[in-house]
């Protein structure tokens, strides 16, 4: 049975563990930290199980195997397995500032070495990993959010044919998401917000949702923009589009626009298009 391998490698920092988890959400089977040289017997271990692997591989690693990472790949592709390397890397200053932030420490600062030093060590052991990756992704300029965003819609529309959907909700107070192809207000529907027993909750949650199933404001609005986008899904496949997104603001991102998001994902996956996701801005 054929498989598909995704390894996750990069700088520490860079966010690798941000990367797998989303990847772990979206159906994959991930183990982090397994040596370089039993990716093959890893992909074989699986027997009839998930079809959908992810391994995070980095300097935690022996450096000897990390030399021979095109080896080990290349075993995998023998056996009739697909793979890719994604590769994460950031600037030496975020790096540096990043670990100031979280005062986490350096898996070489085992070795005496200053952070800045560390960093330089690791670029040099990973340099044959890197050579060889299929995506390379500078995350110098972006949040834990926006990686996940990214790994939802640069690495993993291309995985499945077809169109990808992303249901994202946001607050209009921290701004419009700028890379949405649809925009839809939900600020004029009712909002739990002012019950405060629901006020702490979101739109995930099974009291808000069966708020919502009562308000038919909610679920003509929900039918209108289903509607909108089944006329123009035709249209934006023909174009060769790999992924659409379609953003939910409200006033605090937190019921009606994630409410909104969740229930049209899971409407459109149980029509059948199952490369439908979730991004919530002011909760992921």
């Amino acid at each position: 049975m054929s498989r598909s391998l995704t390894v996750v490698s990069g700088l520490s920092g860079a966010g690798k563990t941000v990367a797998l988890r989303t990847l772990e959400d979206l159906g994959c089977y991930c183990v982090d930290n397994l040596p370089a040289d039993l990716l093959p017997a890893f992909v074989d271990s699986v027997g009839h199980g998930p079809q959908r692997l992810a391994v995070g591989i980095d300097v935690r690693n022996r450096h000897a195997d990390l030399g021979e990472i095109g080896h080990w790949l290349s075993a995998v592709g023998e056996r009739g397995h697909q793979y890719r390397l994604v590769f994460l890397d950031a600037s030496d200053e975020v790096l540096i500032k990043r670990y100031s932030d979280t005062r986490r420490r350096h898996p070489l600062a085992s070795l005496g070495l200053a952070l800045p030093d560390a960093i330089a060590l690791e670029r040099q052991v990973l340099r044959p990993v890197r050579v060889l990756a299929d995506h390379r992704v500078d995350t110098s300029a972006m949040n834990v959010h926006q990686l996940r965003k990214h790994v939802l819609t640069e690495l993993e529309s291309g995985q499945t044919p077809g169109l990808t959907l992303l249901f994202e909700s946001f607050a209009y107070k921290r701004g419009l998401p700028v890379d949405a192809d649809f925009v839809f207000d939900a600020r004029g529907l009712p909002n739990p917000h002012w019950d405060p027993v629901l006020r702490p909750l979101s739109g995930r949650d099974a009291a808000i949702q069966a708020w919502f199933a009562g308000h038919a404001e909610m679920q003509g609005y929900a039918a209108m923009v289903r509607g909108v986008l089944e006329h123009s899904l035709p249209g934006f496949r023909a174009s060769q589009r790999s992924y659409l997104s379609v953003a939910f603001g409200c006033t605090g991102g937190r019921h009606r626009s994630v409410y909104l998001a969740e229930t049209l994902a899971a409407g459109f996956r149980a029509a059948g298009h199952e490369d439908a996701h979730t991004y919530h801005r002011e909760l992921d």
